[in-house]
């Protein structure tokens, strides 16, 4: 049997946010457990739509290592259903041929507690109160805006877009600005530009998919593409960019929108994901590309 230790990049995600299954879901809040399970097994061989996440995880699993071909990311199903109600789950992975051959239900119990055993670089939900408790025990986790089909583009590339303080780095200088303003936030961020910020919850994904990148180099096709999209500006630039360099991990795009919306920058990049805190940038961005609420920071604290 293949060993789960291994240096692939191990992504786990609920079915809801890999799958469509907003009715049913919307069965179990309404009408309960009972009515929730009768409906997954009567319907338990019609197959699921794909969801928000599943163009993402598709091209994720096709990705091979170079020289080896390799998977070189692994996905792993954490469904807070049984293991009875979740068989219409795999049913459907089996019918869209995804190669996704590892589970872990939970039957009510939040996922985080397993996180770790599973070896997950990142954690996809569409609940926020267990990305919330995924988060609090250190694992980069999103809550995926569900309700929402996007078509996939015909290009052969993954894309990955992030928000920076209190995604990849932490909420310092956001503190700053809500503390103490726009003027005192640039003159704290420009100096301390030459100290890194500290790392954000998402610091050890991020690095994590730059080791696969790292595979690919010296190669034509670099089959990984990650964009930095932050309302900084400048001179606040300087220390974002200065803290990736102290780190050692590399962002292909950035760019520094001083406040403006995300969304048309987004719709340019066209990701497969994009990862934000503040819940305003991610409802305007959930629009045109699947995305991902972090709700990590400041920012968050009284939701």
């Amino acid at each position: 049997m293949e060993s789960t230790r291994d240096n692939r990049l191990v992504v786990a995600i609920s079915s809801r946010a890999l799958f469509d299954l907003d009715e049913s879901n919307g069965i179990f809040e309404t009408q309960g457990l009972r009515k929730y399970t009768a409906y997954q097994i009567e319907h338990e061989n019609e197959t699921l739509c794909p969801g928000v996440a599943f163009p993402l995880i598709k091209r994720l699993l096709a990705l091979r290592l170079p020289h080896t071909d390799e998977s070189a990311v692994e996905i792993i199903l954490v469904s807070k259903n049984d293991p009875n109600t979740g068989l219409r789950v795999f049913n459907s992975i089996e019918h869209y041929n995804l190669n996704i051959t590892r589970a872990a239900f939970t039957n009510g119990r939040s996922p985080y507690h397993y996180l770790g055993a599973l070896g997950a670089d990142l954690f996809l939900s569409a609940n926020s109160e267990d990305v919330r408790l995924a988060l609090d025990h250190g694992y980069a986790s999103a809550a995926i805006y569900t309700g929402l089909a996007f078509v996939d583009d015909n290009t052969d590339e993954i894309r990955i877009a992030f928000d920076g303080d209190a995604v990849i780095f932490s909420d310092e200088a956001e503190r700053v600005y809500q503390e103490k303003g726009l003027e005192e936030f640039k003159r704290h961020e420009t100096e301390n530009c030459e100290i890194p910020l500290p790392p954000g919850p998402f610091k050890p994904f991020l690095e994590a998919l730059n080791k696969v990148q790292k595979a690919y180099e010296g190669l034509d096709h670099k089959p990984i593409r990650t964009a930095l999209v932050t309302a900084r500006n400048a001179p606040a630039h300087k220390r974002a960019v200065k803290t990736l360099r102290s780190w050692g991990v590399g962002i292909d795009e950035a760019f520094f929108l001083g406040g403006w919306d995300k969304a048309p920058i987004l719709e340019g990049f066209r990701p497969h994901i994009f990862f934000d805190d503040q819940q305003t940038y991610c409802q305007n961005a959930a629009r045109f590309v699947p995305t991902g609420h972090v709700p990590s920071g400041i920012k968050n604290m009284a939701l």
